[in-house]
């Protein structure tokens, strides 16, 4: 017996994968906090202090060749690129050394911020929603699945805008391995099939205005353009 709603039923976000006509359906999207030393350090934070995780809704998830309109409330709108890791299965206190068992596969996003709201939200020990949880704020490309280049590890991670290269960094130096990001998270809360995972990003994160192009990619992995509206 199929399910009946007194709304239309909503339409479930997803991200497609690279070469199928097939996509990958988005449950939820959870961010790392501080897992390249250099972003920590150009931020002015405790960089001896874990990362920690944000959310951000599924639906504010948006795809490659987007036009993202520039947010409401913002005069400091930032780029963030990111290794998005995609999880097939998941639960409860993930042990690390099991924890890539559960990745479908990875691809490249940005974490979109407003990181005026973002700052006055910080000072007044309140959440981080108004700054990060916001519509469009998710861009992601196309998934690569695991079964088919591995748990990447080292690659040039990277972003430019306008033409010009304003994030560089490697894979390498995340402070916190994607297993170990697992692991992690898996303590706050219970992991699960369509679950994706953004994990940090390098030193260069700067402000983006209207008709802005940017285009990001990680090696071996692929690419992500997107258009400031």
């Amino acid at each position: 017996m199929s399910a009946s709603f007194v709304i239309p039923a909503l339409t479930q976000p997803s991200i497609p994968v690279a070469g199928e006509s097939k996509s990958f359906p988005v449950r939820r999207i959870w961010c790392v906090g501080r897992n390249y030393l250099e972003h920590i350090r150009e931020m002015g934070n405790d960089e001896r202090q874990p990362p920690f995780f944000f959310a951000k809704h599924a639906d504010m998830v948006t795809g490659d060749g987007a036009t993202i309109p520039y947010p409401s409330l913002t005069k400091d709108f930032q780029h963030e690129v990111e290794l998005v890791v995609a999880l097939k299965s998941g639960g409860a206190n993930i042990d690390p050394a099991k924890a890539l068992d559960h990745v479908y596969g990875y691809g490249v996003g940005i974490d979109l911020t407003r990181r005026d709201l973002q700052m006055a939200s910080r000072k007044k020990e309140q959440p981080w929603e108004i700054g990060k949880s916001f519509d469009s704020s998710a861009p992601c490309g196309a998934l690569r699945p695991a079964a088919e280049i591995g748990h990447p590890v080292k690659g040039k991670i990277w972003l430019s805008v306008n033409g010009t290269e304003k994030q560089k960094g490697d894979l390498s130096e995340m402070i916190w391995n994607v297993a170990e990001i697992i692991g992690k998270l898996s303590l706050q809360v219970s992991l699960g099939a369509g679950d994706i995972i953004l994990t940090g990003t390098p030193a260069g994160v700067a402000a983006l205005a209207p008709g802005d192009k940017i285009e990001c990619g990680i090696d071996g992995i692929g690419t992500l353009k997107v258009a400031i509206g």
